[in-house]
């Protein structure tokens, strides 16, 4: 299954590189000499995703545009603005970023629909994501981007959906445009959600599993009241409106998978099950 298979992250910054994107995206990707060493090193230390995007028609963005966003799950937002070189994204602080300060940058009203489109790092997420973005270009095309390697290429096509941290798995044209359709209404679509990134992953999968059983499909992030661990089983306490829920899940390592199209052996992955919710 593809729920609680969101990477954990609360901040994103998203950097407008028209290509081409190398295995590893930001030391192979012709970025100007030391920035993309420069900015692995500081995503790392601020615990912030720093990811390559693109619009999929490749000539037809601003060149330096640049998202900073937060996906704290109870106030999410972007911030964005057009560099005149790219190394002026250093200037921007990627601690505050992952805290939910402000960059200083533009607010941008607008969610981004971003699909995995990596190929050079996975070739499923080429293959299977550029006729997604292709098709969500169409519908939404100042929405939509290309992105780089998101994590989960087993559930590709992947979408990143933000401000609010939304993983989406194994979308199709079809059921891509459907996501972003549901998700401008103010709802979530749940056959393909992975997970909010902001939460860890056996939260995301409580999240899921509790919105099935409610038939919730609010987009709104839930407030988390508790969480707990015991060794393998996380109990999550949600507050829904004026109602309140407890999710008990336990998280286990499967028998090894292939986890990528490239991957040369199987490992394990994890799976989530919901053991009780009251």
């Amino acid at each position: 299954m593809v729920t609680g298979s969101a990477s954990v992250t609360s901040g994103y910054l998203l950097l407008e590189h028209l290509g081409p994107w190398g295995a590893e995206v930001l030391r192979h990707s012709r970025l100007p000499d030391g920035l993309g060493p420069e900015l692995a090193r500081r995503a790392a230390e601020a615990r912030v995703k720093v990811l390559l995007i693109r619009r999929p028609a490749r000539d037809a963005g601003d060149g330096h545009r640049v998202f900073a966003v937060s996906a704290r799950p109870r106030s999410p937002w972007v911030e964005t603005a057009v560099l005149d070189r790219p190394e002026q994204v250093l200037d921007l602080d990627l601690g505050g970023l992952r805290e939910g300060r402000s960059t200083g940058l533009d607010r941008h009203a607008e969610p981004l629909f971003c699909v995995c489109t990596h190929g050079r790092h996975d070739a499923c997420c080429a293959e299977r994501g550029r006729p997604v973005a292709a098709a969500l270009a169409k519908a939404y095309p100042e929405h939509t981007w290309e992105i780089s390697h998101i994590g989960g290429d087993r559930f590709a096509a992947n979408m990143l959906v933000a401000p609010d941290g939304l993983y989406y798995g194994r979308l199709t044209p079809e059921s891509a445009v459907d996501v972003a359709d549901a998700h401008l209404r103010g709802e979530l679509a749940l056959d393909h959600l992975r997970g909010r990134s902001g939460y860890a992953m056996p939260v995301q999968a409580a999240e899921v599993a509790l919105r099935r059983h409610l038939g919730d499909r609010r987009r709104e992030a839930w407030r988390v009241l508790s969480r707990t661990v015991e060794g393998e089983v996380t109990t999550v306490a949600f507050e829904t409106g004026a109602a309140a829920y407890t999710v008990e899940v336990r998280s286990t390592r499967t028998e090894p998978v292939t986890l990528t199209c490239k991957s040369a052996r199987r490992e394990p992955a994890v799976r989530h099950e919901v053991l009780e919710i009251r």
